[in-house]
C-alpha cells in the first residue's frame, strides 16, 4: 500500500478529506496520512479509538512515535491523557489500549538506528519558550541530527516571516487555524511541505501546531 507517498511533493489532509479505515483491531479506525507497506508500515496516521478497544501486544521495528489528541491511551508503561508526546524507540513494545476512548497522532517505522531516546512529555504543563518573533512560542519535543520536533503557539494576529525548509517540514494543527499564501488550515489538518519549499506561515485567530522539520531530505 502507498499513499501520498512522494515526499518530494507538498501533501495537504483537511478534516473534510478523512477517509477512516477498520485496522484489524475491533474498535481501532485509522486515517492514513502517508504510507509504504502494509499493515508493518513506515506510516503517519491518524487512529481513532472507541472505548474498550485495543490492539495486539507488538513491537515497535521501526520505533513509535506519538502524540495524543484527545481522551487517554494507556498500555503497561501507564496511562496518557491528551497532549502527552511519546516516543518509544526501536525494539521496544507494548499492548496499547483505551477505557474511555481517544485519537492519536502516530509515525511508526521512521526512527534512526541511534535514536534510542525513549520519553514522555507532558505538554498541557511543560513550558514554551520565546519563538522567533513576537507572538509564537515554541515547545522542543526532541532533536537528532536529522529531524527537529516540537510545538508551536501563534497568539492571534501574528505572521511569520517567508522563510525555507531545508529538510522540508510537516505540520499537524492541533488548535485554531493556520494560514499561508496557498490556504487556510483549520484544526486537524496536516502539511507536508517537502525539502527547500518556501512559505509564510501567519494566523488571525491563534493556532497550535506539532511541527516536525528537517526528515524530509532527500537520500544523499
Amino acid at each position: 500500500m502507498r499513499v501520498r507517498d512522494d515526499f518530494s511533493s507538498r501533501a495537504v489532509v483537511r478534516p473534510e478529506d478523512y477517509e477512516w479505515v477498520h485496522s484489524p483491531a475491533n474498535g481501532v479506525d485509522r486515517m492514513m496520512l502517508d504510507r509504504i507497506g502494509e499493515e508493518v508500515a513506515r506510516a503517519t496516521t491518524i487512529v481513532r479509538f472507541a472505548p474498550n478497544s485495543y490492539f495486539d501486544a507488538h513491537t515497535h521495528g521501526g520505533g513509535e512515535e506519538f502524540l495524543v489528541l484527545d481522551g487517554v491511551f494507556s498500555d503497561e508503561s501507564g496511562d496518557f491523557a491528551a497532549g502527552s508526546y511519546v516516543r518509544n524507540p526501536i525494539g521496544t513494545s507494548h499492548k496499547p489500549h483505551t477505557e474511555d476512548g481517544c485519537t492519536i497522532f502516530v509515525k511508526l517505522h521512521q526512527f534512526d538506528d541511534d535514536d534510542q531516546d525513549q520519553k514522555h512529555i507532558d505538554t498541557k504543563s511543560a513550558p514554551f519558550q520565546p519563538g522567533p518573533v513576537d507572538g509564537i512560542s515554541v515547545l522542543p519535543l526532541h532533536q537528532t541530527a536529522n529531524e527537529t520536533v516540537s510545538l508551536w503557539r501563534f497568539e492571534p494576529g501574528t505572521s511569520a516571516a517567508l522563510h525555507q525548509h531545508p529538510g522540508g517540514e510537516e505540520v499537524l494543527v492541533l488548535e485554531g487555524t493556520l494560514q499561508d499564501e496557498h490556504g487556510a488550515y483549520p484544526a486537524g489538518s496536516w502539511i507536508r511541505n517537502p525539502h527547500l519549499s518556501e512559505h509564510a506561515p501567519y494566523s488571525d485567530e491563534g493556532c497550535l501546531l506539532y511541527v516536525k522539520s528537517g526528515h524530509l531530505a532527500p537520500p544523499s
